[in-house]
Formats: structure tokens, sequence, C-alpha cells
């Protein structure tokens, strides 16, 4: 059985004003799908790289799929900053016992 791989080469934005924040697009269509509503928020994006994306290969902290069904359902798929750890900023803090 032959099936049909799915590809898209990806133009993919990034965010000036959200870091970690990115917009997906097909190269063909560019940003002409995405709401103008959302460019507001996003603020002038940034072209920051350009890649195939295929469906059978997963990318950093996205699934592949997502990515391809968004841009074919959308035009665009938008990538939110990861959640911080609150943890993490705790490390960061003056302790409060007054054991200097």
């Amino acid at each position: 059985m032959t099936g049909k791989t799915v590809k898209v080469i990806c133009e993919v934005f990034k965010s000036p004003r959200k870091d970690e924040m990115y917009i997906y697009v097909d190269k063909k269509e560019g940003l002409k799908r995405v709401p103008k509503e959302l460019l507001e928020i996003f603020g002038t994006p940034k072209t920051v790289m350009t890649m195939l994306i295929r469906e059978e290969k997963d990318l950093a902290r996205v699934k592949s799929e997502d990515v391809l069904r968004d841009i074919r359902e959308k035009g665009f798929y938008l990538q939110m900053p990861p959640k911080k750890d609150e943890y993490l900023l705790d490390l960061y803090k003056a302790p409060t016992e007054g054991k200097y």
C-alpha cells in the first residue's frame, strides 16, 4: 500500500512583541490568510526560516500533523510560547526566613 506523504514548504515568522511566538504559513500563500487582528497583536512578522514540514517528522515543540492541518484549514499555525514553570522562578527568589 502506497500512501502519499503530506509535506509543505513553510515560512516561519517570529513575533517582535512576544518571545518564542511564531506563525507558520505555506510559503506559496504567505500571510494573506492570517487575520489582521492576530497580526496587530503579533506585531510586524520577521521571517526566521523557511523549511519543509513533513507529516511523519515532528518538530521540536509541536507535532507536524497539527501544523499541517492548521495551515490547510486556517492558512496558518500559531505556536505559542512555552509555559514557564513556577518552580524555576522560585529558585531566584530571595530567602525570607532571615537565615543569612
